[in-house]
């Protein structure tokens, strides 16, 4: 059997940019897009968090230049796949998860309201 059969790693979220977007140098010379989304909890527990915030990246020219237009507060949605990260501090090792986008679009302007959401 294939993998291709047995793993899947697909992520699509829609939720509020937190943030303006952030382009990043790296070290092999790509830039990195960083963007922050606030997605609301479908039922979040009584006195518990009602949203988490991700963190979706991305070197993809294309998506550099629409992210250009995208303000705090604009709904986005994005699709890609879960990545942990591991990098090294003075203190040790830090780990991330992140969703490494490959299409992310803007469904809503910074206060424009949206369309109610199906059940």
């Amino acid at each position: 059997m294939s993998l291709a059969v047995i793993d899947r790693n697909d992520v699509v979220l829609r939720g509020r940019l937190s943030a303006p977007p952030e382009l990043r140098p790296l070290p092999s010379g790509d830039t990195l897009l960083v963007v922050k989304l606030v997605v609301r909890r479908e039922k979040p527990r009584p006195g518990g968090p009602k949203s988490d915030v991700f963190t979706c990246v991305s070197t993809l020219r294309s998506l550099h230049r629409h992210a250009s237009a995208w303000a705090p507060d604009d709904v986005l949605e994005v699709e890609g796949s879960l990545q942990r990260r591991f990098w090294r501090t003075p203190t040790g090792t830090a780990v991330a998860y992140e969703v490494s986008c490959r299409r992310a679009r803007r469904i809503a302007k910074a206060g424009q309201r949206t369309a109610p959401r199906s059940a």
